[in-house]
């Protein structure tokens, strides 16, 4: 299974399945949609874990594994169209649930990106437990000069003010309101459809590996 880059048709084809998001207009062309998607993103996952593992990113890549399903769950939306107009895998962090990798395939939205999405409210409290209590530490891995190259900033949803529990004024009052840590870079097209992605997703998730360790250290108490 050999990764050689996406093709600018697969793009196409995302466009055209958003215009044309229905089964009559899918299944015909599912051969496609695995010829252009399916297959190389399972081979770039392939890839990935080979490279995870050369340069200790730990992180898990598994070419059956990691793809996520381009069929949407309808059960309990509004929206009923039923496939994805992009296609995605995560890669999650090795003895640390809920913290990993991810990476995005669609039309003028192609970026990577990892770390802790959506958290249950044992692991966010006890996230902000470690950063109320040593908030330089969290800081310095924000400031470090591979994270800023690569990601810029930490992002993620927010909370309008400060958690209950902690004072309105405390120094990491910023980082407090955090109500997940992310941080992501965009892709360019050519970068997708270039044999040399792989590469280039390692070394990006590589400069997150020292924040992902940190959200999975400052968690690890946490309880369900």
């Amino acid at each position: 299974m050999t990764f050689t880059g996406f093709q600018p048709a697969a793009i196409q084809f995302l466009a055209d399945l958003a215009a044309s998001n229905e089964r009559a207009w899918f299944q015909p062309r599912k051969a496609e949609y695995e010829r252009l998607l399916k297959e190389p993103l399972e081979g770039l996952c392939a890839a990935l874990a080979e490279r995870f593992a050369g340069a200790g990113v730990p992180l898990q890549a598994d070419p059956h594994r990691s793809p996520f399903r381009i069929y949407r769950d309808v059960r309990f939306s509004k929206d009923k169209s039923p496939y994805k107009t992009h296609v995605a895998a995560g890669f999650p962090m090795t003895g640390a649930p809920g913290i990993g990798g991810y990476f995005s395939f669609g039309p003028g939205m192609i970026y990577a990106g990892g770390g802790m999405h959506m958290p249950e409210p044992a692991r966010l409290a006890a996230f902000r437990a470690a950063v109320a209590a040593h908030p330089d530490r969290l800081r310095a891995l924000l400031a470090d000069a591979a994270f800023v190259d690569t990601f810029g900033s930490l992002g993620g949803d927010r909370l309008s003010r400060v958690p209950a529990g902690y004072p309105k004024d405390h120094s990491a009052a910023d980082l407090l309101v955090l109500k997940e840590a992310v941080f992501s870079r965009r892709l360019s097209d050519a970068e997708a459809f270039s044999p040399e992605l792989p590469d280039l997703l390692a070394r990006t998730f590589a400069a997150g590996v020292p924040l992902l360790r940190y959200l999975a250290e400052s968690s690890a108490g946490a309880t369900t």
